[in-house]
């Protein structure tokens, strides 16, 4: 194969394997190679210079600043936009000649190529959105738990710091006033243990003193009755 006969080169990038389709000037495919990632840089190194064209997914912006350090000049579409060219049958193959179509559209938007800066204040952004999210989702939860305590606050960081604290102060002081109630309430009517280990309640007491009285008061109205007859 000639490869001075490439007009076009264009590559479905995958993470360990890639697949490169050649089209010459009458867009007629040509080359169908599957390489690896060495071998593909390899490739293309010996390539005379080319119009590559990729889609702008992950790892894209690599590829494209090493490619057009090796003269080529690249090109990077948006996936919805190679979709529409994608043929039956879809495989890597049929990907990459969808690419190579699209690619030669005068009228066809492209993504610009980041810089290695671009691309780290890109990560600082999707780092933050990602903790933002779970934090939105920590003050919801809080929010809810809360809510099951009939304690209730707008939704919000500064609400959540503002508020938080004065709702479990006046939790923390119901929740100890209900325990001096119940200790209260112990020490009143229960007893302690004594020396020997035995138990006794005020409450007991007083309720087999009543059983008692009123079981010799009923011994005793029978007794008088038993007289009169």
């Amino acid at each position: 194969m000639d490869v001075s006969l490439i007009a076009s080169v264009c590559i479905d990038l995958g993470k360990t394997t890639f697949h490169l389709v050649a089209l010459d000037c009458h867009a007629k495919v040509i080359v169908r190679k599957k390489l690896s990632r060495t071998q593909l840089l390899a490739y293309t190194a010996n390539l005379p210079w080319s119009i590559i064209g990729m889609e702008a997914c992950s790892g894209a912006h690599f590829f494209a600043a090493k490619l057009r350090n090796q003269g080529h000049e690249v090109k990077l579409i948006p996936g919805q936009f190679v979709k529409p060219f994608v043929k039956t049958n879809k495989n890597d193959f049929k990907d990459a000649e969808a690419i190579a179509e699209a690619v030669t559209r005068q009228n066809m938007r492209f993504v610009p190529i980041k810089t290695n800066d671009q691309l780290d204040l890109q990560a600082l952004h999707r780092v933050r959105d990602r903790l933002v999210h779970r934090r939105t989702a920590l003050i919801n939860q809080i929010r809810g738990f809360l809510l099951e305590r009939g304690i209730a606050f707008p939704k919000g960081p500064a609400n959540l710091r503002k508020q938080t604290p004065p709702a479990f102060h006046r939790w923390q002081t119901q929740a100890f006033r209900h325990q001096q109630a119940w200790e209260h309430l112990l020490a009143t009517h229960v007893r302690p243990r004594s020396a020997g280990g035995t138990a006794s309640c005020e409450v007991r007491h007083r309720r087999s003193g009543s059983v008692g009285a009123s079981a010799r008061g009923a011994h005793s109205t029978q007794q008088s009755d038993r007289g009169h007859r």
